[in-house]
């Protein structure tokens, strides 16, 4: 590839979770050290060669990785691009399979690509700079990813089966990437892991989390740092302390309790119990009062009985989560509940299940967020969209949670505003600046 050729141009398309966002903006800065043009995520064609990473979690994301990939085969096929990769979680799940099935596709890699394409291209590594990336997100928050893989053994997961064991990446080279970051002008740490509660036990011998949050604290220029993903099983206590006392840690956390009866933990192969993570929930609320815990469940798991679906449902009531997010259960090959479980949910009762919890949380969520009104937040600006900013507050992750709407003519994207809610809806408040 030369300067000068129409090749030049890559457009990466990316699918999936923010651990995959991560991977491709890595791979967006290495290809132009080579003074490649990268294109992200774009709809037109001005790029000849596209690589799309994939998602391959749930039925869901494997249907829309599929569909993305025959979308850029006719458009091959049509002369629109002249070469089509396809890179991550599907492609490292199914590679075989793909190959036979879709054989346009010039070249398919796994999760490990990253040399892998650098070489495909006859480019050069920067391995020295592979703490830096091209950030894809609103140049004021990014994702930083502390880990690899996941050792759990959740009967229904794939992801230890597509990335590997777990592997944290060291405390220095974390901290030297969010350095990196802090100076390309990132005000929010978006901390991500399969599993954050496990970090630093297969590198340093013992829960290291607090350790890690500890340092990139010191980094002057980052005033908020989020956490994700943090696996309820063996909560190190210390954690709550660190989000309790360090200003910069956001008052929010990301733990996907997946289920509350003990029949349906044991199924999933959770290593929880009911009592333990309410005792668990109960501890951070008391501790943390003001805290947003988001969680995820997951409802039609084979054996979920109505009993057990109840029980899941009083949960959702008792605790009256700030955040909720619900799957519906995807038979993944290979996993222990594919093995060793008839799926005998019927997908009608999973999708009734659904939205009955849904319609518990809408409510919850519309109480929650009426109860803040006249009350004042620090909000960051994400965005302008028809003519109303958008941000967020400190309990409030990108894409997933709340959003606050203002209407304002001056404000900066980027910076910090104090603002009054005057309104709200179960998903969306209304804010106003405060002078």
């Amino acid at each position: 590839m030369n300067s000068d050729s129409l090749d030049n141009k890559i457009n990466i398309v990316t699918l999936g979770c923010s651990k995959n966002l991560v991977d491709s903006e890595v791979l967006i800065h290495q290809l132009k050290r080579n003074n490649i043009i990268v294109e992200h995520n774009s709809d037109n064609f001005d790029s000849k060669i596209v690589i799309i990473n994939t998602c391959g979690f749930i039925d869901d994301a494997k249907e829309e990785s599929i569909n993305k990939i025959y979308y850029y085969v006719k458009a091959k096929i049509e002369g629109k691009i002249n070469k089509l990769y396809v890179v991550g979680c599907l492609s490292e799940k199914y590679k075989n399979l793909l190959i036979e099935k879709i054989p346009e596709v010039d070249k398919y890699y796994g999760v490990n690509y990253l040399q892998d394409i650098i070489s495909t291209f006859k480019l050069k590594y920067y391995k020295d700079l592979i703490y830096q990336r091209e950030i894809t997100t609103p140049g004021h928050y990014a994702y930083l990813k502390i880990s690899e893989g996941c050792n759990r053994k959740c009967s229904f997961c794939s992801i230890p089966f597509i990335r590997g064991k777990y592997i944290s990446k060291p405390i220095d080279l974390i901290v030297k990437e969010a350095e990196y970051l802090a100076n390309t002008g990132v005000k929010e740490i978006i901390l991500i892991a399969q599993d954050l509660t496990y970090y630093g036990i297969d590198l340093y011998k013992k829960p290291s989390l607090s350790v890690l949050i500890s340092e990139i604290s010191k980094i002057p220029n980052i005033e908020w740092i989020r956490l994700h993903y943090a696996y309820p099983a063996n909560f190190p206590l210390n954690l709550i302390k660190i989000i309790k006392e360090n200003p910069k840690v956001c008052k929010y956390i990301d733990i996907p309790f997946q289920h509350i009866s003990d029949n349906m933990l044991r199924k999933m192969l959770r290593g929880t119990k009911s009592e333990y993570i309410q005792n668990l929930i109960d501890i951070i609320r008391n501790e943390i009062p003001e805290v947003a815990i988001r969680t995820t469940l997951l409802v039609g798991h084979p054996g979920e009985t109505k009993k057990d679906f109840n029980l899941l449902k009083e949960f959702v009531i008792k605790n009256r989560f700030e955040r909720l997010g619900v799957f519906t259960y995807s038979s993944e090959e290979n996993t222990y509940s594919y093995c060793n479980y008839k799926n005998n949910i019927p997908n009608k009762i999973k999708n009734e299940r659904f939205d009955e919890i849904m319609n518990i949380q809408k409510e919850i969520s519309l109480q929650l967020n009426q109860a803040k009104i006249n009350k004042y937040y620090k909000v960051i600006i994400d965005k302008n969209e028809n003519g109303k900013y958008i941000g967020r507050t400190e309990f409030d992750s990108p894409e997933v949670d709340n959003e606050v709407k203002i209407k304002n003519n001056n404000l900066i994207i980027g910076n910090y505003y104090n603002v009054k809610i005057i309104s709200a809806s179960e998903y969306d408040i209304i804010g106003k600046l405060v002078e």
